[in-house]
């Protein structure tokens, strides 16, 4: 009998393949990917390390059902908007969405089985493309740069040691200008204080970005 066919023992109740894969996010969210294995999903559930092999067969599949829900997750592209409104709404949640799991940013697009929510996702973003004009290779350069955009801005966020306007204006005020003489380092310290006198908010620079992108990708689609 496979791990895969062995049914639950009675110690296993309440387990099914949603609770393990939801608890797995839960503690990735909390720890990040790296530290996550079978054995310590186990412990967080509160049952045997062998009782997970019924729901998942190896930590590979438990990777590709943990993004499929963080797919889940994203909104998808409407068909009832104009391209540039559905695709930016799309990206917007998707930053939200990698925001709240930061571990899966660098595991979006590296998953060779992609599940349901997965595929049901690049369908739905390639057919607001190609709906809106683009041909299937600027459908694809399309596809490449705003999920680069997306997924590198995210993974810059998460490493960013402030999280509000506030916290950046503290830490440049105490931490950043004192080491930046204008002497030195004219410029760098003019910005810095620019920013901070004008309540400066990071977080409004990635629809910033967004724009230009959606902006340059246009006449691309013209062409098309």
């Amino acid at each position: 009998m496979t791990a895969r066919e062995r049914r639950p023992v009675e110690s296993d109740a309440g387990l099914s393949k949603q609770r393990v894969v939801d608890e797995a996010i839960r503690l990735a969210d909390r720890e990040g990917v790296g530290g996550l294995s079978m054995r310590r999903l186990a412990g967080a559930l509160g049952a045997g390390a062998m009782s997970l092999y019924h729901y998942v067969a190896n930590k590979e599949e438990l990777l590709d059902a943990m993004i499929d829900l963080v797919f889940e997750e994203i909104e998808l592209p409407r068909e009832d908007a104009d391209w540039q409104s559905a695709i930016r709404r799309r990206a917007v949640s998707a930053r939200r969405v990698l925001a709240r799991h930061p571990w899966a940013v660098g595991l979006m697009e590296s998953r060779t089985s992609p599940g349901p929510a997965n595929l049901r996702h690049h369908e739905a973003v390639t057919a607001c493309l190609r709906r809106a004009g683009f041909s299937v290779v600027m459908a694809t350069h399309a596809n490449w740069l705003l999920d680069s955009y997306v997924y590198g801005f995210a993974l810059q966020e998460a490493g960013l040691p402030f999280d509000t306007a506030e916290e950046l204006a503290d830490m440049t005020e105490g931490v950043y200008l004192p080491q930046l003489p204008p002497d030195e380092f004219p410029y760098l310290n003019e910005s810095a204080a620019a920013l901070v006198a004008a309540g400066y908010d990071p977080a409004e620079e990635f629809t910033f970005g967004l724009d230009l992108v959606l902006s340059a990708l246009e006449p691309l689609r013209a062409s098309a």
